[in-house]
């Protein structure tokens, strides 16, 4: 009978639970993730990929797609700040939005094409309706903190594309250590070990960011880079607080090769004869950047003979510097202009007596020729005193995480306003 009375009561129980939720129970409907590609939600498009060739122009590609030459005029004028039309690029990826018409259905309407100017940057060209604009944005990028180290077997780049390390990474070290280290007298063994943001756009590496702190091992001498703020403005320094900063570059140009040294018994290559050559030349592409050594003032533009396209620039110190056989002269060059360090002055060309594209680099001290690749280096003004404290604990969790691990909480993340914690 128990039994009976117990079978009973667990039906009742059931009823009573079945009616009581039966009511009131919602359903839980999950929410569909919606497919949004540059900001568009693509669900009920259809999504096609394509490259820029040679001949395209956007009249054509946005009329082989059924936009008014109307519409495609109305794009023009809205483009003209942020993506002008004729700018349109071999080799850029583009991305087109279509629905198929409701009427005809065998016609596709084009809603939104999407034009890659960059890796991270794109521009959304939106045909909605009769309706015509224009979006500027960028793919999301992150950033992920890196440690690489590598040993120079010929050169810098070619360590750094060997190690698959970013090529950006070798421009920033020579733009950090260009007045420190002589990146055309670099040794086989020379190393360095570098701590950089490296940034992403989902998977695909598209840079760095900021350089965190660097030691480059040169003729067995190690030279830190200390990141540290002062008189507004983030610099690296040395581990003893000079400024990696000095009076002069290490060299004019960049990622070339010395194929003459300075010299005053040197064979010339045109002359066929032994004869001074108190300059050291450069061998680069013809249209290479050449950038003034030192702040000055221009005393000299023009046609020099042997010497071709010349440019000589006064600098404090009694230092005078020239650079021959240009191609051309940067725009605003001349004759008492004001130039500043690194400022590009020329090009590099084969103007003159030459046998090749080169730059032909000479230095004066009080009107005496010097050997460019040994000038003493004056450094610019060090850490000053009341900066001491902080760059010290800067310094001191910059070189730990350039020598060995160390937990984040000791890593440097910020440094344009350091507080000592």
């Amino acid at each position: 009978m128990k039994r009976y009375f117990y079978l009973i009561a667990l039906a009742f129980s059931a009823i009573s639970l079945t009616a009581c939720s039966g009511g009131n129970e919602q359903e839980t409907i999950e929410e569909k993730p919606r497919n949004i590609i540059y900001g568009i939600d693509a669900d009920g498009y259809q999504v096609e990929n394509f490259e820029v060739v040679k001949g395209d122009t956007w009249g054509r590609i946005l009329d082989s797609r059924g936009i008014t030459t109307q519409k495609v005029s109305r794009l023009d004028v809205l483009t003209k700040e942020i993506c002008p039309l004729r700018t349109i690029r071999i080799g850029h990826k583009y991305t087109t939005f279509s629905k198929r018409d409701t009427v005809d259905t065998a016609r596709m309407i084009l809603d939104y094409l999407v034009y890659e100017q960059n890796v991270t940057d794109y521009v959304v060209f939106a045909f909605v309706g009769d309706s015509v604009a224009v979006r500027q944005d960028s793919k999301p990028v992150t950033l992920r903190r890196t440690k690489s180290s590598g040993t120079i077997e010929s050169s810098l780049w070619g360590t750094i594309m060997q190690e698959n390390m970013p090529y950006a990474l070798a421009a920033e070290m020579e733009d950090i250590y260009q007045w420190t280290v002589d990146f055309f007298g670099i040794q086989q063994g020379d190393s360095f070990t570098v701590i950089y943001d490296e940034k992403f756009v989902d998977t695909l590496s598209v840079g760095i960011g900021r350089v965190w702190g660097a030691k480059f091992n040169h003729l067995g001498k190690d030279i830190y880079a200390i990141p540290f703020p002062q008189d507004g403005k983030v610099q690296y320094w040395e581990a003893d607080g000079g400024s990696l900063r000095k009076q002069l570059l290490k060299a004019p140009l960049k990622f070339t090769r010395i194929s003459s040294k300075f010299s005053y018994s040197r064979y010339h290559p045109v002359l066929k004869k032994y004869r001074p050559h108190t300059g050291v030349d450069y061998a680069a592409p013809v249209g290479t950047p050449v950038r003034a050594v030192a702040d000055g003032t221009v005393t000299f533009k023009g046609y020099k003979g042997a010497g071709g396209h010349t440019v000589y620039i006064k600098h404090p110190g009694k230092l005078q510097s020239g650079y021959l056989h240009l191609k051309g002269y940067a725009k605003g060059i001349a004759v008492g202009k004001r130039v500043s360090q690194g400022q590009v002055i020329g090009y590099v060309g084969s103007s003159g007596r030459s046998t090749g594209p080169h730059l032909d680099f000479r230095l004066w001290k009080n009107g005496q020729p010097i050997n460019p690749l040994k000038v003493p280096q004056q450094p610019s003004e060090p850490i000053k005193e009341v900066n001491r404290e902080k760059f010290e604990w800067v310094k001191a969790r910059v070189i730990a995480e350039l020598e060995g691990e160390v937990a984040d909480s000791m890593k440097i993340t910020v440094i344009d306003s350091v507080i000592i914690k």
